[in-house]
């Protein structure tokens, strides 16, 4: 079965369609990457699947189900946001949040505890779970919330943008983290993100969103000048270079590129 389907999806937010008849089915294990500039509905296709919103038209499933908040079946990576470094909490702590985060308060016991000390050892993260989470490193930090929303044994997991405000080298190693997680578990991964170069190697499959238009395939059917220029409707270059994608746009358009670079279009 499908871990998520989406047939003639349309979302609409005020007076702007983000997306309009998406058909999207994915399957368990598969790394699917979602790009497109800001404002595109990328994270709103995560709140969509999250039960926080709903569509305009079309339908949706998560496991065969309609999405709900809260559901175990979905495991949520967020943007990496810093904490304050006074913050009174460790890291473990963070991570318990995935099991009983609506009654934050005394340590956990029993299996739950042994629960929330395998996915730390599981994400690397033993050597600094009980330190203050503020002193962390970004990518330290990352590494918990990975292990928080895999606490759950989750089906899907949902990433969006866990890349944002890390170094290359925290990029691949939590790139590499989520990728081996989903290989584990075969857990399906739908992650977010501008900048597709550090989890090329590790896609199945591309959604690109932009201007209401989707497209999906291989990174090669999607990543490529006609493909992207259709969905922009104005010319598009894809330049390939030491293996990474770089998007070089032309005429009046402005956008994200999948190198994660913000291009004003030339003219």
């Amino acid at each position: 079965m499908n871990t998520v389907r989406l047939e003639n999806a349309t979302l609409t937010l005020g007076s702007r369609m983000l997306w309009h008849k998406l058909n999207l089915e994915v399957q368990p294990g598969e790394f699917l990457a979602v790009l497109g500039p800001n404002g595109s509905g990328k994270t709103s296709l995560l709140r969509v699947l999250l039960g926080l919103l709903p569509l305009s038209s079309g339908m949706v499933e998560i496991d065969g189900h309609p999405p709900r908040c809260g559901s175990s079946l979905i495991g949520y990576v967020p943007q990496q946001k810093s904490f304050d470094a006074d913050l009174p909490i460790r890291g473990r702590d963070l991570v318990r949040l995935g099991l009983d985060g609506h009654r934050f308060g005394p340590g956990l016991l029993g299996s739950s505890a042994h629960k929330v000390d395998a996915v730390i050892r599981e994400v690397g993260a033993q050597n600094y779970a009980d330190a203050p989470i503020g002193l962390l490193s970004g990518g330290e930090q990352q590494r918990l919330r990975i292990a928080q929303a895999l606490l759950g044994d989750p089906k899907i997991l949902l990433c969006d943008e866990p890349l944002l405000s890390l170094d290359l080298s925290s990029q691949q190693a939590v790139s590499t983290l989520i990728n081996e997680s989903r290989l584990k578990h075969n857990t399906s991964a739908i992650f977010v993100t501008h900048e597709i170069n550090p989890v090329l190697p590790m896609v199945d499959r591309v959604l690109y969103l932009v201007g209401g238009n989707w497209a999906i395939g291989r990174p090669e059917e999607v990543l490529t000048s006609a493909k992207l220029g259709e969905l922009y409707g104005t010319h598009i270059d894809v330049l390939h270079s030491h293996g990474r994608i770089i998007v070089v746009g032309a005429g009046d358009a402005a956008f994200a590129d999948v190198g994660g670079h913000h291009h004003e279009a030339r003219k």
